[in-house]
């Protein structure tokens, strides 16, 4: 069931997204070679903290047999796509770095993703991470009342393929509220159904995942982290919104 969101409610889930960004913003600034993933994790969690909130993903039950998520943030290096756990891995020049992570503020949730460029990168890195910023924004450009979800997932793709990029097709986003995961679920391509129309009141976690190579990925030993196949990088780009009668409303920014 989709929920719509009280007045109440979107204010409690902005603040989640403040603290939520300030984390982001906090790691974004300490993502330089040498810096070990658990770093990361540890700045994001106090901060995450220190704002009166709870790391959403510690703890995150895991699909399967896979154990309890044991980060704040999942930390996914180069063809990494999604899920990624932090730990003693070193960040080189040239890598890049996904950076997912969520707050829960008095009940609800923000989350949201980065991708960053560790010291110098390639040049195509550096598009592969400007274009799955920029489908995002095109992605929500679709995201106004009366519209389809369907709206969101075909703007993604049209520019994600027009820039030789593909989409990754087994994970999607999703609503999001007093739950992390929420109806309904939002592909970053198109499909047949068109799905609900979305209403005022309605939050939701709009989130590209966008491979440099093909759209195929596999999932390794540890049950949770997702990987490109062909072995081609990979970037995430999310952020929590609200629908309006006019241009959706980023939740999971500073000074909203």
């Amino acid at each position: 069931m989709i929920t719509i969101k009280s007045a109440k409610e979107i204010d409690l889930m902005r603040k989640a997204g403040e603290i939520t960004a300030l984390a982001l913003q906090k790691v974004g600034e300490a993502v330089v070679p040498g810096v070990m993933t658990a770093e990361l994790d540890k700045i994001a969690e106090e901060t995450i903290r220190k704002n009166g909130a709870i790391p959403s993903f510690k703890g995150y039950p895991g699909y399967a047999e896979a154990k309890p998520f044991p980060g704040a943030i999942c930390a996914s290096v180069n063809e990494e796509v999604i899920h990624g756990i932090p730990g003693s891995r070193v960040l080189k020049e040239g890598d890049i770095i996904s950076v997912d992570t969520g707050a829960i503020y008095r009940g609800y949730h923000g989350d949201a993703a980065r991708t960053f460029a560790v010291g110098m990168i390639s040049e195509k890195a550096a598009k592969l991470i400007q274009v799955t910023r920029e489908s995002f924004f095109r992605g929500i450009g679709k995201a106004v009342a009366g519209n389809r979800i369907a709206e969101i997932s075909a703007a993604v793709q049209e520019y994600v393929e027009k820039n030789g990029f593909s989409v990754v097709r087994d994970y999607v986003g999703h609503g999001i509220g007093a739950e992390m995961h929420e109806e309904p679920q939002i592909p970053n391509f198109a499909v047949k159904a068109k799905g609900p129309r979305m209403e005022q009141g309605m939050t939701l976690a709009v989130e590209p995942m966008v491979n440099e190579g093909g759209s195929e990925v596999r999932t390794l030993d540890n049950l949770w982290t997702v990987v490109t196949e062909d072995g081609s990088l990979s970037a995430h780009y999310e952020n929590t919104i609200v629908i309006t009668r006019g241009k959706a409303i980023i939740l999971t920014v500073l000074d909203n």
